[in-house]
């Protein structure tokens, strides 16, 4: 009885020790992150509103970034559009050294002379490497300047793993980036809600009226096969294979998916799509601004104006996951009190700070919407009567 006993209890252990390995592994599979981009040297998902990284893998990674790269060229021009430095429907003349880009193309002449706007197609549409020269030139003077500025505007918004030598990804040495960092700048290039009047077309013309019309397909298939997708830009060299960053939006939910290091494009597609059905199942956003809302009004001293009124320039918003409570969840705007001219729009004045009860939950920078230079004494004079008569 005894020995039936010890066979019975050594039959348990061994079943134990065959069975207890393949249901470990089992459990610490569940317990590992959801691979959505299995064949992406680099992903990262992030929400547009607030930066929240939603699903990641190794988006620090230094990599080449190919035509991705014109996502900053066309961020410079969209601010230099809404700096008045440029207008849509002035003409841009192309160099020589423009219209011997190689890759794609939207064959410019040299001397041939498109509009920012037409530009601006070619470049978000058709990745046009002439086009993005051609804007280069005219916004920097040089395209050596011209990458000096976004060298310096990605160091302004924090892409820590990124530099650029050129303004059309076109294969060079030390010229690189990451999908974390690119995720950034699509976020900023994002603000201006116009660049998706371009990224988010399938098909349109350059040329039109010409006896040579070009005829533009967005390399961006998703924009026409993926409900609420808009953008924004491919990529690809033999170096740095297939490449994406793509937006799409979906009631007041936008994502932002980058894949990179892909074998080819219906895999580069097909997990982008993986990406955003996993952000859209998954998460939903509590509205904080709209564009357009007010924020308040910014006090500053000596300025020549006294007040500027703020309002958002783009959308503010909370991620959550879907069924999270939003209940004590609230939001403050702190202006800086210390301000004082003159100060330069892009400049620091406070930060609107979401809690939930005593908690940040996060933070997002506000920056002065316009210059305001110093008043002159004359006016800071009349200032002062004003108010020691009651009179402003």
């Amino acid at each position: 009885m005894i020995s039936k006993v010890i066979k019975w209890s050594i039959s348990i252990q061994l079943l134990l020790l065959v069975a207890l390995p393949p249901a470990m592994a089992e459990e610490a599979k569940r317990a590992q992150p959801v691979e959505l981009a299995p064949n992406a040297v680099s992903s990262v998902i992030i929400d547009a509103d607030s930066g929240t990284v939603i699903h990641d893998k190794n988006k620090d990674a230094r990599l080449p970034p190919a035509s991705i790269t014109k996502i900053m060229t066309m961020l410079l021009i969209m601010e230099a559009l809404d700096q008045g430095k440029l207008k849509l429907d002035e003409k841009v003349r192309t160099s020589e050294y423009a219209a011997s880009m190689g890759g794609s193309q939207i064959f410019l002449e040299v001397g041939e002379e498109m509009t920012v706007h037409d530009m601006l197609k070619g470049i978000a549409m058709a990745s046009g490497n002439d086009a993005s020269v051609a804007m280069a030139e005219k916004i920097g003077g040089t395209e050596q300047a011209f990458v000096r500025m976004m060298n310096e505007r990605a160091a302004q918004l924090g892409m820590k793993n990124t530099h650029f030598v050129n303004p059309n990804g076109l294969p060079a040495e030390n010229h690189y980036s990451s999908a974390y960092d690119i995720a950034l700048m699509s976020k900023e290039l994002l603000k201006h809600e116009a660049i998706t009047q371009y990224t988010g077309l399938y098909q349109d013309h350059l040329r039109k009226e010409s006896p040579k019309p070009f005829w533009l397909v967005n390399t961006n298939k998703l924009v026409r096969f993926y409900s609420g997708a808009d953008g924004l830009k491919t990529g690809y060299t033999s170096e740095a294979k297939f490449c994406l960053s793509a937006t799409a939006k979906r009631d007041n939910l936008r994502v932002i998916s980058v894949v990179m290091g892909e074998p080819d494009t219906k895999t580069r597609n097909a997990e982008v799509t993986r990406m955003f059905d996993y952000a859209f199942s998954q998460y939903t956003n509590l509205p904080i601004y709209k564009t357009g809302d007010s924020l308040g009004e910014l006090r500053i001293g000596k300025g020549e104006v006294p007040v500027v009124p703020l309002t958002a320039t783009h959308p503010y918003s909370l991620l959550l996951k879907k069924g999270e409570a939003a209940d004590g969840i609230r939001h403050e705007v702190q202006l800086r009190t210390d301000l004082k001219a003159p100060i330069a729009a892009g400049d620091s004045i406070g930060k609107i700070v979401v809690y939930k009860g005593d908690q940040v939950l996060t933070e997002f920078a506000l920056e002065a919407p316009v210059n305001v230079n110093k008043a002159g004494w004359w006016t800071l004079t009349k200032r002062t009567a004003k108010r020691m008569f009651f009179l402003d």
